[in-house]
């Protein structure tokens, strides 16, 4: 994506499809890699076009010469300055990269010995787990949002969202209300003893957890909602 990046002009659909999706992978990847998160080659978004060192005309045996690129500097780097500009979209994918990074440092979800994937709903495009005292909810569907979508949970109690992909810090149409409570309801769902109702917007993550979690001064968890860290 390189066009139609700058806050100042108007996105398209190629563009929120392409940064939604983009912020989803990384979270699902995180959540059920395993124990560890690699953003490495190929995991960033700093690359303008491709990666190409300097070199020069080559000559084939059979005299065919391959075209080099003038030993042009031009594609041999990373621009990783794209995520600081304020000013581009950019910008609220690498937030979105640093929110991942402080929920795994509050909750340690990736160590964490609990691990259930609940749902893997081909209609509805949900996925759903759970990582720790987390619960991942995932709506990959491109048009389909879901009001009082049940999600199977663990432990009983109040949850809260702790990360939401859709938050306008990470570039998102903020479509869901980061004060809401979620209760857990007693009784047998997707193979849990406990269940809450959510409204998951089409392509978002949100994660939510237990509000005995909840770090202090309150509210803590919240701050990768709110500050750039």
């Amino acid at each position: 994506m390189y066009d139609f990046m700058a806050l100042d002009r108007p996105s398209t659909p190629l563009v929120d499809r392409g940064i939604a999706l983009h912020k989803m992978i990384r979270l699902i990847t995180m959540g059920l890699g395993g124990e560890g998160y690699l953003n490495f080659m190929g995991n960033e978004f700093g690359h303008p076009e491709w990666i190409d060192f300097p070199r020069g005309d080559q000559r084939l045996p059979n005299g065919k010469i391959i075209a080099g690129n003038n030993n042009s500097f031009d594609k041999c780097r990373r621009r990783f300055d794209l995520g600081d500009a304020v000013y581009l979209r950019y910008h609220g994918m690498q937030e979105f990269d640093r929110a991942m990074q402080h929920l795994e440092e509050i909750y340690g979800f990736m160590t964490s010995e609990h691990q259930y994937i609940s749902r893997k709903n081909e209609g509805d495009r949900v996925i759903v787990f759970e990582r720790g005292n987390l619960v991942f909810v995932f709506n990959f569907h491109w048009t389909k949002s879901y009001s009082d979508y049940r999600v199977g949970c663990l432990k009983p109690g109040k949850y809260k969202i702790v990360l939401d992909s859709d938050d306008p810090l990470f570039g998102g149409f903020k479509r869901l209300d980061q004060d809401a409570e979620y209760f857990s309801k007693e009784g047998w769902y997707d193979d849990r003893p406990r269940s809450f109702l959510v409204y998951t917007p089409s392509r978002t993550a949100v994660v939510y957890a237990l509000v005995e979690d909840e770090l202090e001064p309150a509210g803590g968890p919240r701050l990768i909602l709110t500050n750039s860290m």
